[in-house]
């Protein structure tokens, strides 16, 4: 057997044992807090040295000796934590003297993360854990022996929250991706698509919103969904007529949209509930009406924009029959329904995650149309891909780690409050404009977890001072953070995209903002009024609904020039503004947007009546 088919069977049955060790630990409970997420954090390392390589793109270059010598040194230095784990917890933090081999394995060790973080993710999270450490040395002037200790013997730094959510919830999540991937749900969730919606009214592109969605919400990237379902959708909607960069923008937006979908969301969201101290599920219910609102708004764009320019739906001949999908592939949704129902139930995501895992394979052999897909080959491949989908965010929420030793070492969360009030001069509005733009900015040049784990600790304390809910400042942040995918200049799934349609970086980053729009101003909305966030009476939070709802169609109507027939300038602007009073939960701000709206839908419905109006499309 040649070395080369040594090293890739090694890397396989080290993916998978990474993969199966979590599975084991998530049913019998996870040991010790520093072997665990050391555990975690070993196989994570070694993966990442053995399967990225120094420079290039993964998988251009065998390793060489010095991955290799990486790969000795991330044994070494973790494998010290394990055999000093008594040590560990009878020292006290920043008391105790350091021994010379705590310093040099620690400052190794720091730079070992930051090493695979940059392969992994790039240079953007590495460069900011520096400029965050040498904030540290040599402004605040802390010992670099401190920086070595909170990051490397306690649970402050590299080895605090974030990694222990990446441990706990996060592979687990993306294991149940890789499963219910293969095992046919894929398939299952464009043919219901297309069902249900390929023969209405530009139908592609409202098929790729549903399917994006409920693929998104699985899979919690933006990059790796557009990848996925684009490669079918945007040609589709190409076909069909739509213009590339609008193809473009309809897939980058409804895959962005998937971190904020409940039952799953993005890796971001386990952090959050670990940050607040609340059941995954109560996330999820924050989450849900807003997700909604945006979902509902990019479909109600994709109609509006189908109507303004004649598009048509696919012949019903063509496409898939409703009963026939469900009768063939149904079945496989239970999963998906048993995730919900056990977190309802009360019980942890991990054990929702385990359960959901779990039953992929009985559920696809239930029927003779969906057996085929489970074999030995299909389980051992999901498995790997679990281990190494995980890598980006566990080296993520290590390097992120980096940020929080230093910014607890530093008080520099407390300063930065300071300045944002001083800033905003205790003006809200000023205050989410200046944390808008920092979770943009941020999140253009991190993946979403760390982003908003940077803004947890820097933005989000001066939200809660200024008397928001704890809640909505997080679920603020977090949105923003995500957004930053469709953002130009840097829109990570709008490039993804945009290599598929064929269409300008800059036309395709537009039209996702208009079609994201909803996304800017919906989290503005429930800072405000937290009804939005289903927080509050029933009776408030229903009204909140049915009139955000009006609002956002509104929002897409005017954004795309069209609601019952083509609008003209004026009724673009009162419809905005009655968008605005609608979404914004409130009596006073409900009558004036019901207002307007009624004056705009009056004229719509007259001029669309008329048999001598003419429209002049743009």
């Amino acid at each position: 057997m040649s070395f080369e088919r040594i090293l890739k069977t090694s890397l396989l049955v080290l993916a998978v044992g990474m993969s199966s060790y979590h599975l084991v630990v998530a049913y019998i409970g996870p040991p010790e807090a520093f072997f665990f997420r050391g555990t975690h954090l070993l196989l994570a390392l070694v993966l990442t040295f053995l399967i990225h390589p120094r420079f290039g793109r993964r998988g251009a270059e065998q390793p060489s000796l010095f991955d290799y010598l990486l790969v000795a040194l991330s044994l070494v230095t973790i494998g010290y934590l394990w055999l000093n784990v008594g040590y560990i917890y009878d020292r006290f933090v920043f008391v105790d003297d350091l021994r010379t081999t705590d310093l040099v394995f620690g400052a190794i060790f720091i730079v070992l993360v930051l090493e695979a973080t940059r392969r992994v993710i790039g240079l953007a999270l590495p460069i900011t854990a520096l400029c965050f450490v040498a904030y540290a040395l040599f402004i605040a002037k802390v010992r670099p022996e401190s920086v070595i200790e909170i990051n490397y013997l306690t649970s402050e730094g590299i080895f605090g929250i974030p990694l222990n959510v990446s441990a706990t919830y996060v592979i687990l999540f993306i294991l149940f991706g890789a499963f219910v991937e293969r095992s046919g749900t894929g398939k299952l969730f464009m043919d219901f698509a297309l069902s249900i919606t390929g023969h209405a009214v530009g139908g592609p592109a409202k098929v790729a919103v549903i399917t994006s969605g409920m693929f998104g919400t699985i899979s919690g990237s933006a990059v790796a969904n557009v990848m996925t379902t684009g490669t079918f959708t945007i040609p589709m909607m190409m076909r069909l007529g739509y213009r590339p960069a609008f193809a473009g923008a309809v897939e980058a937006v409804a895959s962005t949209g998937g971190q904020i979908l409940p039952p799953i969301m993005g890796a971001a969201a386990f952090v959050m509930a670990e940050f607040l101290g609340i059941s995954y599920i109560s996330v999820a219910g924050y989450a849900l009406l807003p997700a909604l609102l945006y979902y509902v708004a990019v479909y109600a764009a994709v109609h509006f924009e189908a109507k303004r320019t004649g598009m048509v739906g696919l012949p019903r001949e063509d496409l898939p029959k409703l009963s026939a999908v469900l009768k063939e592939r149904g079945h496989l949704f239970i999963p998906l329904f048993i995730i919900i129902g056990v977190l309802i139930a009360g019980y942890s995501a991990p054990y929702a995650a385990l359960l959901g895992i779990a039953s992929v394979v009985p559920v696809a052999m239930m029927r003779k149309s969906t057996r085929p897909e489970i074999t030995i080959k299909m389980l051992i491949s999901a498995l790997e891909a679990g281990a190494l989908n995980t890598l980006a965010i566990a080296m993520a929420c290590a390097c992120a780690g980096i940020v929080i030793g230093a910014i607890a070492q530093t008080g520099l969360g407390l300063s930065f409050t300071g300045l944002v009030l001083t800033v905003a001069q205790d003006h809200l509005i000023s205050a989410l404009i200046l944390t808008m733009t920092a979770g943009i900015f941020l999140g253009m040049g991190l993946p979403t977890t760390p982003a908003y784990i940077i803004q947890v600790a820097l933005l989000v304390p001066a939200l809660i001072k200024l008397g928001i809910v704890p809640a909505a400042a997080h679920l603020f942040v977090f949105y923003f953070a995500i957004l930053s995918a469709i953002t130009p200049p840097v829109a990570l799934a709008v490039y993804a995209a945009t290599g598929i349609s064929r269409s300008e970086l800059w036309q395709t980053g537009w039209a996702a903002v208009k079609l994201g729009a909803t996304g800017y101003i919906v989290p503005f909305m429930f800072v405000f009024s937290p009804s939005l966030l289903m927080i509050g009476s029933w009776a408030r939070v229903g009204l909140a609904i049915v009139t955000a709802l009006l609002g956002v169609t509104c929002l897409a109507g005017s954004l795309h020039k069209y609601y019952l027939t083509h609008m003209a300038h004026w009724e673009r602007v009162v419809l905005f503004v009655a968008a605005l009073a609608l979404i914004k939960p409130g009596w006073l701000t409900d009558i004036v947007g019901l207002s307007l709206f009624a004056i705009v839908l009056a004229t719509q419905w007259r001029k669309s009546r008329s048999k001598t109006y003419r429209p002049v499309t743009a």
